[in-house]
């Protein structure tokens, strides 16, 4: 009986189990239903969106910047087709059992990549081991080595097309032409002042694509052209920059000079046809100096300097520096005197070798060898310093610096590119006697050599003063004509007849003055030397280093072409004569005959 009623009780027992484990079953089951039901129903429409966003890569389709050219069309930055390599190191290492064969997967696709991308296996490992989805392992690879990675067939690695600026004539007119970071955007120079045309739109390449980057085939796909930059179409010639670029690094060779600079004009135009400095640096590589010492010279410098290391190397100083003009100031002081008619070509003055203002004497660069009697022109010639003070005297604080407007000196001169330095000098209620009369003969002032050279050509072009710049054309990615820059006549300086005497007197100054280094057989020039203290950017005064400098236009009956050439802290001989005339004279002839200028009569 007792066994009977043992089995009885169990199968009660299991009865109850069963009843228990079903309902609970069914509470489960009910819960499920009711979850999927939330899920598919009120969650429905949220879930999809976010299924779909999840699966849907948005990546953007880079657009080609656009090129720069000189004006004869030859190319002096273009975007080159370059490829990018990404990997996917979950996808590598798919089917790992464990961490160690997951890491033996990826070194063995880093061992593959290695020779082909020039890269160590340590440094690929590094990068495969990194806990991202997707990243890019090497950038700007060419076409053979996308093929061997093609050929290599790892999965879980790929390759995308993207451009890359190169620049074909490496450290030439790199200052102007500037350079672009590696997204390809402007980073300095005429790369950086008209990034908006030359960047372009990138485009949209919309896909659904699964966790391992393949693309899934009942998703959507959308694909949006990215529209290419405009090209530029620039005032430089190309020719004449390498006439330049040859002369100024032959004259810093010549005279041990710091640095040597110059600015090549069209007088009639306000076209830049050449602007260089010695130094400069490879826009291709736009961050390692050129010269093996310079290199050595940064890697000494603190992180913070070396950035303006970098600056000082990409800055272009004949827009974004000052300097004391000297001498070839002087010609904006005899055009003010003339227009003023507070002199004249043939008025004779008498140099005793200095000249007392207010109580300070100031000297004659030849004060122990007077100058003695001498006409206008004859002064201009000899760059006698007193006369120049007695001009600037006779013209007034007030219309001497109404003047400094006219020519531009006050202001900036608008020239397409950035970071255009403004004039440094005494303003109107400060200057007085002595600070007029300084100025006068070039000295307490600095400006930029962009702004004396449009000053100057404005004499050669019957007192017009042109707005200089560098850009001639904007072209679309077809060709066409998208804005021309025409010249942008300023305002008049001085009258035309002022600015035919001039001339005349320049003429003089090269002819049978201070300036005959700068003749040129078969043309005239005209022009004025310059020779000046610079002043120590650290203490503010002057110190020992010199520049001399020259500016001369040519050929003085109809003149075309204008030269600038500014040399910094020479060795041993430092007059503007010896050191700046030589190289722009050459420069001139060269540019003269390259243009098929007439000669002269």
């Amino acid at each position: 009986m007792s066994r009977k009623r043992n089995r009885k009780v169990t199968a009660v027992q299991n009865r109850k189990r069963l009843v228990i484990a079903f309902t609970i079953f069914c509470v489960v089951m009910v819960g499920l239903c009711c979850r999927i039901g939330y899920l598919q129903v009120v969650k429905g429409e949220t879930l999809k969106k976010k299924a779909i966003s999840q699966q849907m890569k948005d990546e953007l389709v880079e657009a080609k910047r656009g090129e720069i050219t000189d004006r004869n069309g030859n190319k002096l930055a273009v975007s080159t087709i370059k490829y990018s390599v990404w990997a996917r190191p979950a996808v590598i290492a798919q089917g790992s059992k464990n961490d160690a064969e997951k890491k033996e997967k990826l070194a063995a696709a880093a061992r593959t990549l290695a020779p082909i991308l020039e890269m160590s296996e340590a440094e690929l490992t590094e990068k495969l081991s990194q806990n991202i989805a997707l990243i890019k392992i090497a950038k700007y690879k060419d076409n053979d080595t996308v093929e061997k990675i093609r050929e290599a067939d790892i999965g879980g690695v790929s390759v995308t097309q993207e451009t890359k600026r190169a620049y074909p004539l490496g450290n030439f007119a790199s200052q102007v032409l500037g350079s672009v970071t590696d997204d390809n955007n402007g980073l300095s120079g005429l790369e950086l002042y008209y990034n908006k045309e030359l960047r372009g739109s990138a485009g949209r390449w919309v896909q659904s694509k699964d966790a391992s980057g393949k693309s899934l085939f009942y998703g959507e796909e959308k694909y949006y052209d990215a529209v290419d930059g405009n090209s530029l179409v620039l005032t430089l010639d190309e020719v004449v920059q390498h006439y330049a670029e040859d002369q100024i690094a032959k004259a810093k060779s010549d005279t041990g000079a710091d640095r040597v600079r110059t600015i090549v004009m069209s007088v009639e135009t306000g076209e830049i046809l050449a602007m260089a400095s010695t130094g400069g640096f490879d826009p291709n590589d736009p961050r390692t100096p050129v010269s093996k010492s310079a290199k050595e010279a940064m890697a000494k410098l603190p992180e913070a300097e070396q950035l303006d290391y970098l600056n000082a190397m990409w800055r272009n100083p004949l827009v974004s520096d000052v300097y004391e003009p000297g001498s070839t100031f002087k010609l904006i002081t005899a055009a003010m005197a003339l227009e003023e008619n507070e002199t004249k070509p043939g008025e004779h003055f008498n140099c005793t070798g200095s000249v007392n203002v207010s109580g300070t004497v100031i000297k004659c660069w030849r004060s122990e060898n007077p100058h003695g009697t001498q006409t206008l022109t004859e002064a201009v010639g000899n760059s006698c310093n007193p006369v120049f003070v007695k001009l600037a005297t006779r013209v007034g604080i007030k219309k001497f610096y109404d003047y400094l407007e006219l020519f531009g000196i006050d202001q900036q001169t608008g020239i397409d590119y950035p970071g255009e330095a403004d004039a440094i000098f005494q303003g109107e209620k400060e200057a007085g006697p002595v600070g007029i009369a300084t100025i006068g003969f070039g000295q307490g002032i600095a400006i930029t050599p962009i702004q004396l050279i449009s000053a100057v050509c404005s004499l050669g072009n019957d007192g017009v003063l042109m707005k200089p710049h560098l850009v001639k054309e904007i072209k679309d990615q077809d060709g066409n004509t998208v804005k021309k820059i025409e010249p942008e006549e300023v305002r008049q300086t001085v009258s035309r007849e002022t600015a035919h005497t001039m001339c005349d007197i320049m003429e003089y100054v090269v002819e049978k003055g201070g300036g005959q280094t700068a003749k040129i057989d078969g043309y005239t020039v005209g022009g004025k030397t310059g020779t000046a203290n610079s002043v120590d950017p650290k203490t503010g005064k002057y110190g020992d280093k010199i520049v001399g400098s020259f500016i001369g236009l040519a050929p003085m009956e109809d003149p075309k072409v204008a030269c600038l050439v500014i040399v910094d802290n020479p060795k041993g001989e430092y007059h503007g004569n010896m050191v700046a005339a030589p190289p722009a004279a050459k420069i001139l002839k060269k540019t003269l005959r390259y243009m098929n200028v007439e000669r002269s009569k």
